[in-house]
C-alpha cells in the first residue's frame, strides 16, 4: 500500500504518485500540474496535456490541448473549459496527463481543482483539497476559487 492507502506506488496513467507536481485524485488517477516556464521534468513524458495560457502555446510532441485562459484569469470560454478538462480527466484514466501554465499555480492550480469536482471532490472543498495534495498556494484569486465553487454546476 501507498502512503495514501490506495495500493500500490504506481497509480493510474503511469506517472510515480510521489513525482513533483503529481496530485492523486480520490478515484486513483494521476494528474501532473507544472508551470511551462520551467523545463520538462525528468521521466516520462506526458500522453495528453492542457496548456491554460492567453496566447497559442508551443508545439509538443503529445496530444495537447490549449484552453485559453489569460493569466491571473479564468478560461474565455465555460464551455470549452468543461469540455477540455472533461477530457483530460478521462485520459487520466489511463495515461498521462499534465495541466500546465506559466506559473504552475494559479491557472493550473484552478484547473486541478476542477478536475477534482469532476473526481467527485465536492465543490466547496476542491481548492482545499488541491492546496493540501498539489501547492498550498494554488489557486490564486478570489474569481478563481469562485469558479471552482461553481465549475460543472
Amino acid at each position: 500500500m501507498s502512503e495514501h492507502g490506495r495500493g500500490p506506488e504506481t497509480g493510474a496513467g503511469g506517472w510515480d504518485p510521489g513525482a513533483p507536481g503529481v496530485l492523486w485524485l480520490p478515484s486513483g488517477r494521476l494528474v501532473r500540474g507544472r508551470a511551462l516556464r520551467r523545463p520538462l521534468p525528468d521521466g516520462p513524458e506526458p500522453t495528453f496535456a492542457v496548456h491554460l495560457l492567453g496566447r497559442r502555446p508551443p508545439q509538443v510532441s503529445w496530444e495537447a490541448q490549449w484552453l485559453r485562459w489569460p493569466d491571473f484569469g479564468l478560461p474565455v470560454s465555460r464551455g470549452e473549459a468543461l469540455r477540455v478538462l472533461t477530457q483530460a480527466w478521462t485520459h487520466a484514466a489511463a495515461g498521462r496527463v499534465e495541466i500546465a501554465c506559466g506559473g504552475g499555480r494559479g491557472r493550473t492550480g484552478t484547473a486541478l481543482a476542477c478536475l477534482a469536482v469532476l473526481d467527485g471532490v465536492p465543490a466547496r472543498e476542491a481548492v482545499a483539497f488541491v492546496r493540501a495534495h498539489y501547492d498550498r498556494h494554488a489557486v490564486e484569486t478570489p474569481w478563481q476559487r469562485r469558479y471552482v465553487r461553481h465549475f460543472a454546476a
